[in-house]
């Protein structure tokens, strides 16, 4: 049951985001199922002990493949998808933790959240830019056959 929270959650976030990034409306049901993807990947990688950076990370390389898929499929830039599907992976608790800490004096622990943040942060623009390189790869590839 808590599955299914966690992916209507992240359904709705990524949808809602979405409206305010002013995506078209046609597609807000498919940027709301990329996130939702996204998000299901990145918690069956955690839950299968996998650390938060490579779970990111790889959810991040699915979250740019669906989308360059839906945006061949409906005729759509790319970054609609992509910029809404990735909104679940943004460590913004993580980096709200990190100054909360800063604020109370504890530099360690701001220091550990921080970096950890910038790394997820890391991870997710990484795996963007991996599937748009293989992808550029595929097409180039493609188009000498």
């Amino acid at each position: 049951m808590m599955m299914l929270e966690q992916l209507v959650t992240s359904f709705i976030a990524t949808a809602a985001f979405g409206l305010i990034f002013n995506v078209p409306k046609r597609t807000l049901l498919h940027c709301g199922a990329v996130g939702m993807i996204g998000w299901l990947i990145y918690v069956s990688c955690t839950q299968l002990n996998m650390d938060a950076i490579p779970s990111t990370l790889i959810a991040a390389f699915i979250v740019t493949v669906i989308s360059q898929l839906f945006a061949k499929l409906y005729k759509t830039p790319i970054i609609v998808f992509s910029v809404s599907g990735i909104i679940p992976l943004v460590p913004g608790g993580l980096a709200y933790d990190a100054m909360r800490n800063v604020v109370e004096d504890n530099y360690d622990i701001a220091v550990q959240l921080a970096v950890k943040a910038f790394m997820i942060s890391g991870a997710i623009a990484i795996g963007l830019v991996f599937s748009e390189v293989i992808n550029q790869i595929i097409r180039k590839s493609e188009r000498k056959h």
